[in-house]
């Protein structure tokens, strides 16, 4: 009688393990599914970016295409380094990324710090939600609030100028403000999503460590520069590599659909992302564009490769792998 029930307590046990195992799967599985399907079948295209593609009319399928185009090499890649856009393109992504990258450190460490001051649970969760709201907006939607205020015609600030006689800038034509406003653009959208991060971080702090510092006399700044903050610094160190990563990709919606596709902007607002979109629609070429992009997602992975290396060789517990 013993024995069965020991082995009927080790049964159940196993069941209760496999049945653990299943529901962590589950949780997995979706987000599995998406990365192979749209992540890992997809890098089959990449061969279009060393052939002529041509669409056959007899048997249209992506793989009878891409079977019968010929090879031709390196050649899809030279266009872009033959465009006068070449510079433009490249300069203007690695700025602004580089930019964004340092000033959302800066200004997302200091937006949490600062909510995490808020004694009132009610008006920081308040904070968080309307700080993290942007993050779902479309940038067609938000193309559009920009647009409600740089409107040549019926523009907020149009109408502000023109009421107290000031000169009417047309926005939309020129270039000398669009850095300023892709900028502001960016921390709007992108902040409080990296804010809820660094906040995640802090709360995690063991509180005692504070009580400590108070007790010796420290005071609030010295606080968060001598306990907060170092232990920020291995997250960091992760979302600076991750963003390192993505150093060559530029947000498609922000430099296309905030400045309305405005061909007198494209000097401040010629990206990769967008290089690659107009490349497609000028020249129906999927070689070249395909190209384009293989590119981009190379020295992406050079960047990350490099970053991480460094700070595996500088702080080994603060590296990705």
């Amino acid at each position: 009688m013993a024995k069965l029930t020991a082995e009927a307590k080790r049964k159940e046990r196993g069941w209760g393990r496999k049945k653990k195992t299943l529901l962590l799967l589950s949780m997995v599985a979706p987000g599995a599914i998406w990365l192979i399907l749209l992540r890992y079948l997809p890098m089959f295209g990449i061969i279009i970016a060393f052939k002529n593609y041509k669409i056959y009319t007899k048997e249209p399928t992506l793989l009878n295409n891409v079977m019968h185009s010929k090879w031709v090499g390196l050649e899809n890649f030279k266009f872009m380094f033959k465009t006068t856009d070449s510079w433009i393109m490249i300069r203007n992504t690695l700025g602004y990324n580089l930019l964004w990258i340092l000033l959302g450190i800066v200004v997302a460490v200091s937006f949490a710090i600062m909510l995490d001051q808020i004694t009132n649970k009610f008006v920081a969760k308040s904070y968080q939600t309307m700080m993290f709201f942007p993050y779902f907006l479309s940038w067609v939607v938000a193309s559009y609030f920009v647009l409600a205020f740089l409107d040549p015609t019926r523009g907020l600030i149009v109408h502000f100028q023109k009421s107290h006689g000031m000169d009417v800038i047309n926005w939309y034509n020129d270039t000398t403000y669009w850095p300023f406003i892709l900028t502001i653009a960016n921390m709007w959208k992108y902040i409080g999503y990296s804010t809820i991060l660094y906040l995640a971080a802090i709360t995690g702090i063991d509180t005692t460590q504070y009580e400590a510092a108070g007790i010796d006399g420290a005071s609030k700044w010295q606080q968060i520069r001598y306990v907060t903050i170092p232990h920020l610094k291995t997250m960091i160190i992760i979302l600076f590599i991750l963003n390192i990563g993505k150093i060559f990709n530029a947000d498609f919606g922000l430099f296309y659909s905030v400045p309305m596709n405005s061909g007198p902007l494209f000097p401040v607002t010629q990206v990769f992302d967008t290089y690659i979109y107009r490349t497609l629609m000028a020249t129906h070429n999927e070689g070249m564009s395909t190209a384009a992009s293989l590119m981009q997602n190379f020295v992406n992975f050079i960047f990350i490769m490099t970053a991480n290396t460094i700070v595996r060789k500088v702080d080994e517990e603060s590296s990705l792998f």
